[in-house]
């Protein structure tokens, strides 16, 4: 099978300045290592070995954090339509699965190249820091690349379900001819490079922006993660212990300082949600994307949002399992802008940028800047485990921190019996009673009790956390959560629900389907 070129998108573009300039490209520089000579241009090369396009806008719209608003709300947007009902998506924007799919293949390409100088070059010492971010961005980009375009992770299913190539070297041919790896190959390779890069990722390298890079804690939390999703829940507990010791309170969100300082609305707050400074940041990532502007004080994409609905019987204003709260009951409060049909219910998250090329005509792209890990979000991996570990009361702690860091007048007792009571006292979720309890049906064993109702409260407080960022989608996915897509009135009214395209437990469209281009090029589609 033949897998289109990750150097396709650099090779067109240099042929489009002209048939000798694309002659001489190919006849000169077949790959861009033979420039790779020293420790400067290596530096410059691991700039590019993370994506230009962020997953957050396929995966959220994926995930069952949005409803549709229906045909009377004008605002919406053809490849989000797609995402939102598990189609294949057929336009090619900035925010598209082809366009991340070229985007991590393009990153992992700079990677690799970055690594093979560094073998030529004798694998000195002073290369290491080098060598071991470019073995943990590789791993970052297929983590991406698997968790999108595949199943989940299953301890059952992953020797057999497809992944994603797993590139180990440079492509040096035009025409490379490569299959796609199992899920479980891939998992594997992803530890085999952080094991090796751990080890030798160091800080110091980085200068003034250690939250762009793969460094030491964001290395460790990707790590976490990943060990989350195969069920080694004490390899999370190490992972996460690593990233953020075993008391992060110091390094929380300063939710505090963000609230007194980001006056204004959900921009101002995101763009001091993600600045480089807030210590919660363990690694920050730019992107060309309208993921502001969907989820923003604006109409576009708005058919498809985070309304009053989800808000207030699933997420951030739902009874939760440390109370209800109202949107000013968040030290970093929720946002509410009403728009065609609906009130859209906005945490900062990602923020809405404009990079100008033409100030004078007024035209740019847009961008955005988004915290791919950080502490709160590592700590809930380890929580998490730790329910899956049966030490409740450590998890608790964990949930705990988080709470009382996040809400303006925590509550006096959160502990697991008062758990307990909330989930207890909860129904399961339907389309037309929702709740924030909606059924597990995941692979591995949950008890019924104490051990379910702390993961509903941990999933709970993960999907606050999370919002608009897309980890919903791989929760959903891990977790078996069925979504049946709803029409939505008038802000909170039901009209219909969509049972007949339910996504059920293991839904072949649960694997976004992978580009056309490279399925014409004879790569293996995902089943549907």
């Amino acid at each position: 099978m033949k897998r289109k070129n990750t150097l396709y998108t650099a090779i067109v573009f240099l042929c489009g300045l002209g048939l000798t300039s694309c002659n001489k490209f190919l006849d000169e520089m077949p790959d861009n290592r033979a420039t790779l000579d020293t420790e400067a241009k290596i530096d410059k090369m691991l700039v590019s070995a993370y994506p230009q396009t962020a997953y957050l806008v396929s995966a959220e719209f994926s995930s069952d954090n949005v409803d549709d608003y229906g045909a009377t709300n004008p605002y919406s947007e053809r490849d989000i339509a797609q995402l939102f009902r598990w189609e294949e998506v057929t336009e090619n924007t900035d925010d598209s699965p082809k366009s991340l799919w070229e985007a991590c293949y393009q990153a992992i390409a700079s990677a690799n190249a970055a690594l093979v100088a560094i073998e030529e070059m004798g694998n000195p010492a002073s290369l290491n820091p080098q060598r071991g971010e470019a073995l943990a961005a590789r791993a970052y980009n297929h983590f991406i690349l698997v968790n999108l375009f595949a199943q989940h992770y299953s301890k059952t299913h992953s020797l057999t379900d497809l992944g994603v190539t797993y590139m180990l070297s440079p492509e040096t041919e035009l025409d490379p001819k490569y299959e796609r790896n199992t899920v479980q190959e891939v998992y594997d390779y992803m530890l085999q490079d952080l094991a090796e890069a751990i080890p030798l990722i160091d800080d110091a390298t980085y200068n003034s922006t250690p939250k762009y890079h793969m460094n030491f804690a964001a290395t460790n939390a990707l790590a976490a993660r990943i060990a989350l999703y195969m069920q080694d829940w004490e390899k999370a507990v190490q992972y996460a212990n690593a990233a953020i010791g075993v008391n992060p309170s110091a390094i929380l969100r300063e939710n505090d300082k963000i609230s007194a300082n980001a006056v204004g609305g959900v921009l101002d707050v995101a763009i001091f949600y993600n600045r480089s400074d807030i210590k919660a940041n363990l690694l920050l990532q730019t992107a060309g994307t309208n993921h502001g502007v969907y989820f923003g004080p604006y109409y576009e994409g708005g058919r498809y949002s985070h309304g009053a609905l989800i808000a207030n019987t699933e997420t951030m204003l739902a009874p939760a399992p440390y109370g209800q709260r109202n949107s000013i009951g968040y030290k970093v409060r929720a946002f509410v802008y009403s728009g065609t049909n609906l009130d859209k219910i906005l945490m900062a998250r990602v923020p809405y940028l404009f990079e100008f090329t033409d100030p004078v005509a007024g035209i740019g792209y847009s961008r955005g800047v988004y915290a791919a890990f950080t502490t709160e979000e590592t700590m809930l991996v380890r929580a998490e485990a730790l329910i899956h570990l049966k030490r409740y009361n450590e998890a608790v702690v964990d949930m705990k921190r988080w709470v009382d860091n996040t809400l303006v007048a925590p509550p006096a007792v959160f502990t697991v019996e008062s758990i307990n009571t909330w989930a207890n006292n909860l129904e399961y979720f339907t389309p037309q009673m929702p709740t924030p309890k909606k059924k597990l049906n995941p692979e591995f064993a949950v008890e019924a009790g104490t051990q379910e109702n702390l993961l509903h409260a941990l999933l709970f407080i993960r999907r606050v956390e999370t919002i608009h960022t897309g980890l919903r989608w791989f929760d959903v996915k891990r977790y078996g959560i069925e979504i049946e897509r709803r029409i939505v009135t008038s802000g909170t009214t039901v009209a219909s629900v969509e049972s007949e395209s339910k996504l059920t437990v293991r839904d072949k469209r649960q694997a976004l389907q992978i580009p056309l281009d490279v399925i014409s090029a004879g790569l293996t589609p995902n089943p549907r």
